[in-house]
């Protein structure tokens, strides 16, 4: 459990810092660009974990099934996005429940295996008949080790899926901020011309700022 957990936390740390980074610089990247197949070309140089440029791609492909082109541009679009960003935040959330997991369950096993060792202790004292300080305390002070054990694995657990938690909040909502203006401005133009988007002043973000190459 340790060392699955410390697997995790290692690379969930990884994967949130580059994609606080990376996100806003992604979706301002997209904006500045000229169309959506321009965009579609920038992007991976500045969305290194594939987080905003799934989203941008789901829009351009087309609707699954009869039903799933039933409805209007903007209906279409709410579905492939929404597709899409469930994709993208399932990347995200990968580790979360391991982490969860180990840190509730990871104290009540070693407070078991503490039990236990108490137990084994008591045992073998009661068998012994003469009992000292000396025999009580080495068997009791190793099975207490086990509860000291379960609560060294379950802290870094706790805190990293505490940390990792906020990361992974503020990200979705930068992601499905970005989806929603990308829907509202996919769903004003023409489907079939969709990749000539952007081209114009007024179809960027307001307030974006340069991103560095």
């Amino acid at each position: 459990m340790s060392v699955g957990s410390w697997v995790v936390i290692v690379w969930k740390g990884w994967l949130l810092r580059r994609a606080a980074r990376d996100v806003p610089r992604g979706t301002a990247a997209f904006w500045q660009a000229g169309s959506v197949a321009e965009a579609c070309q920038r992007l991976p140089h500045f969305d290194r974990e594939s987080l905003v440029l799934p989203l941008v791609q789901a829009t351009q492909a087309p609707a699954p099934g009869l039903l799933g082109a039933a409805g209007d541009r903007s209906q279409q679009l709410t579905r492939l996005l929404r597709d899409a960003l469930h994709r993208v935040l399932d990347k995200l959330q990968f580790g979360q429940v391991l982490l969860a997991t180990v840190g509730s369950t990871a104290p009540f096993i070693g407070l078991l295996g503490t039990v236990w060792g108490i137990y084994h202790a008591l045992t073998g004292i009661a068998a012994a008949g003469q009992i000292t300080i000396d025999q009580i305390a080495g068997p009791v002070g190793e099975a207490l080790v086990m509860t000291a054990a379960g609560l060294a694995v379950a802290i870094p657990a706790v805190l990293g899926y505490n940390i990792f938690g906020r990361l992974i909040a503020r990200i979705e909502a930068d992601l499905e901020g970005f989806a929603l203006d990308l829907r509202e401005l996919l769903a004003q133009a023409p489907h079939s011309a969709a990749d000539d988007l952007g081209a114009s002043e007024g179809m960027r973000a307001p307030g974006v700022a340069s991103v560095g190459a």
